[in-house]
C-alpha cells in the first residue's frame, strides 16, 4: 500500500528536539487494508487480564485506536472525536462492536488503562459499553508487531518522554482484517457507520487521502504553539481565506443578472 504521507507537524517550542526531521518524517500512518493482525498476540486489559483478539474480539468489528494514555497531545482529541461520533450512531459500543485502546508505551500499567477506560465510558454514556471497550497495554515486542501490521509508525523521544505518532482510527473485521482507516481527530458519523457495516460483513474500504495529524511535543510550562506550527496555522488560514474569495469571484461572475 502507497503511505499517505501528508503530515501536519504539531510541534511546540523547545530548545531543541530530541527527534531530528528526518526520524519525524518516518511518523506515517501506512495504509494496509486487507492485511490481518496477529490475533494471538498477548496483552493485558485494564484489569489486569490476558487480551487477545482473537479470544477477546468476539464475532464483531473492531475499532482500533494505537496511542498512549499518558499522552498530553492529541490522543485525548482522538478518543473524544471518535466517541462523539459514536454518540451518533445507533449502534452500540459492546453489542454491535468493540473499541480497543492499545498503548504504544511498554511502561504503562493496567491501572492507569483503567482509569482512562472509565473515563471513555462514561463520557460515551451507553449501558453495556464496558463490556466491548478495552484499554490495553502490552510488552514492547507485542505492540512493535501489531503497529507495524497496522502501518502505526512511531519514535520514542527520551528528551521529552513522549511518542510522536499518527492519529486516526482502524477498523477491524470479526477475524482481524483491516477494513479501513480514519485520519485526524474528527470524524463523520455516517462514514463510521458505513465502516462499521462493511467491517461486519468482512467487507474492505478503500485507500484514503486526507490530512493526518502528527502527535508530538507538548510544554505545560508555555501551554503554546511554537513557530512552525503557527507558520503552519497560518498558512492554512491565508489559503482558507484565498479559497472562499475565489469561490465568491466565481459565483459572483456566474451569477445571471437581473433585468431592471
Amino acid at each position: 500500500m502507497k503511505s499517505f504521507r501528508l503530515l501536519l507537524l504539531l510541534v511546540v517550542v523547545r530548545q531543541t528536539n530530541a527527534l531530528t526531521p528526518n526520524e519525524l518524517n518516518q511518523i506515517t500512518f501506512e495504509q494496509k487494508i486487507g492485511q490481518q493482525i496477529s490475533r494471538d498476540l498477548v496483552f493485558r486489559d485494564s484489569g489486569g487480564a490476558r487480551f487477545q483478539f482473537r479470544a477477546n474480539s468476539g464475532a464483531k468489528p473492531t475499532l482500533l485506536v494505537l496511542g498512549y494514555f499518558h499522552c498530553p497531545m492529541l490522543c485525548t482529541f482522538i478518543n473524544n472525536g471518535l466517541i462523539e461520533a459514536m454518540q451518533e450512531l445507533r449502534l452500540d459500543v459492546g453489542r454491535d462492536f468493540n473499541v480497543v485502546d492499545l498503548s504504544i508505551d511498554p511502561r504503562e500499567t493496567s491501572e492507569l488503562a483503567a482509569k482512562r477506560k472509565a473515563e471513555y465510558v462514561k463520557l460515551y454514556g451507553r449501558r453495556g459499553a464496558a463490556l466491548g471497550w478495552h484499554c490495553l497495554t502490552g510488552d514492547e515486542t507485542s505492540i512493535q508487531k501489531i503497529a507495524s501490521e497496522t502501518g502505526f509508525h512511531f519514535a520514542y523521544d527520551p528528551q521529552s518522554n513522549e511518542y510522536a505518532h499518527p492519529s486516526g482510527v482502524i477498523v477491524l473485521t470479526a477475524d482481524g482484517t483491516i477494513s479501513r482507516y480514519f485520519f485526524g481527530v474528527n470524524f463523520s458519523a455516517d462514514e463510521l457507520r458505513q465502516a462499521i457495516v462493511a467491517a461486519g460483513k468482512n467487507e474492505n474500504g478503500s485507500v484514503i487521502q486526507r490530512l493526518a495529524l502528527i502527535c508530538y511535543h507538548y510544554s505545560p510550562l508555555t501551554g503554546k504553539y511554537g513557530g512552525l506550527v503557527m507558520s503552519i496555522l497560518r498558512a492554512s488560514g491565508v489559503a482558507t481565506v484565498v479559497a472562499i474569495a475565489l469561490w465568491i469571484f466565481a459565483s459572483a461572475r456566474h451569477r445571471p443578472r437581473t433585468e431592471t
